[in-house]
């Protein structure tokens, strides 16, 4: 299953995404659910009902009368790993790293799968990082790995946008990571029932229509089942955190001469089986 959050001319709804419709949950159903997170939270109870409704199909909408917006509009946790493609932290210059290296994207970041990039005031060194996010349905603390596809409730498509220069200003990265519009992610989330294998797909991000990021997700150095057993003996998983898993080789800072995002370009992240952003880049007002 396919679940988004939109607008279609007024307030924020939930729907089920099949094909080129969307059917939306908020009007058949107005207290079933809060929003995403209540959703996610509430899964177990709500799912028959929400399947349905997935099968009235006569109350769907075009998709191209809604806007889709970042599925989870307010993360309560936006967790990143770095260095978890070989070959990103080849063309990184860092060593492979003995542990999880990891930060956080303020909530803030959090943005929609069509949205804006917004290019800060005086950057010129903003950069893109295809990503494949999982979305945290159970959660927990201290999840086994053999435990860990039981805290998932589904995956979507991201972009681990990235300041470079605040990134690497200190040995902290989380200002950098945290600029406002740098975590677009959706279109939708996809249901983990819907994803046999979440290290078997591939991932590409694109600039202007130029191929810069092409790999798969089998290729993570932690997977995701690590990644999970890792952060759950930090703090605890919740409904609706998102985990940006790693990106492949191919950034912007890493060519030669590096290539950063400018107003005008457009960046685009597919990964198979889940879908595509596609983010235009625009000059912070």
């Amino acid at each position: 299953m396919k679940l988004a959050t939109f607008e279609a001319g007024g307030a924020p709804e939930l729907g089920v995404v099949q094909a080129d419709r969307i059917i939306p949950l908020s009007r058949a159903a107005p207290n079933l659910v809060a929003d995403m997170i209540d959703l996610i939270a509430r899964w177990t109870e709500v799912e028959g009902e929400v399947r349905a409704i997935a099968g009235r199909a006569a109350d769907s909408l075009p998709m191209d009368r809604v806007r889709l917006l970042a599925p989870v509009r307010r993360p309560g946790k936006i967790m990143a790993i770095g260095l978890n493609y070989a070959d990103h932290t080849a063309e990184s210059g860092f060593e492979p790293p003995a542990h999880q290296v990891w930060f956080s994207k303020a909530a803030t970041a959090a943005s929609g799968p069509f949205d804006p990039i917004r290019i800060p005031r005086g950057s010129a060194f903003v950069d893109y990082e295809a990503e494949m996010v999982v979305v945290i349905g159970a959660g927990g603390r201290h999840i086994a790995r053999a435990d860990a596809p039981k805290a998932v409730f589904g995956f979507c498509v991201g972009d681990d946008a990235t300041e470079r220069a605040w990134q690497h200003r200190t040995s902290q990265w989380v200002l950098g990571k945290s600029f406002d519009s740098h975590a677009p992610f959706g279109p939708w989330i996809t249901t983990a029932d819907e994803v046999p294998d979440p290290h078997r797909l591939a991932i590409r991000g694109l600039v202007n229509g130029e191929l810069r990021q092409q790999s798969d997700t089998g290729r993570l150095v932690f997977d995701v089942w690590d990644q999970i057993e890792h952060l759950s003996q930090a703090m605890t998983l919740e409904p609706g955190d998102l985990i940006f898993t790693g990106t492949p080789a191919g950034v912007g800072a890493a060519m030669k001469p590096p290539q950063f995002l400018k107003p005008g370009d457009r960046v685009r992240v597919e990964i198979d089986g889940l879908g595509a952003i596609e983010n235009p880049c625009v000059a912070e007002a």
